[in-house]
């Protein structure tokens, strides 16, 4: 059965586009981050992870359900 998720655009994505073994966390876990990238574009600031999660360079990220979660870099102190 293919499991899919509707998006805020009514697209469904399927929950994972993960092919390979191990499977990749999916989109709902802690480490999501850690799924392969299937479709890279840095020229345009982003990249589609096999959990369907698009990835941006500030670290910000959208959930295959629409979810926006907030860019989190790491704090750097400067001296």
């Amino acid at each position: 059965m293919d499991r899919t998720t509707p998006t805020v655009t009514g697209t469904r994505l399927p929950d994972s586009l993960c092919t390979h073994t191990p499977k990749c966390p999916t989109a709902d876990s802690p480490d999501r981050e850690a799924a392969h990238v299937v479709a890279d574009h840095p020229e345009q600031g982003w990249s589609l992870l096999c959990n369907a999660v698009v990835l941006f360079e500030d670290t910000g990220e959208l959930l295959p359900d629409g979810r926006v979660v907030a860019p989190h870099r790491p704090f750097v102190a400067t001296a």
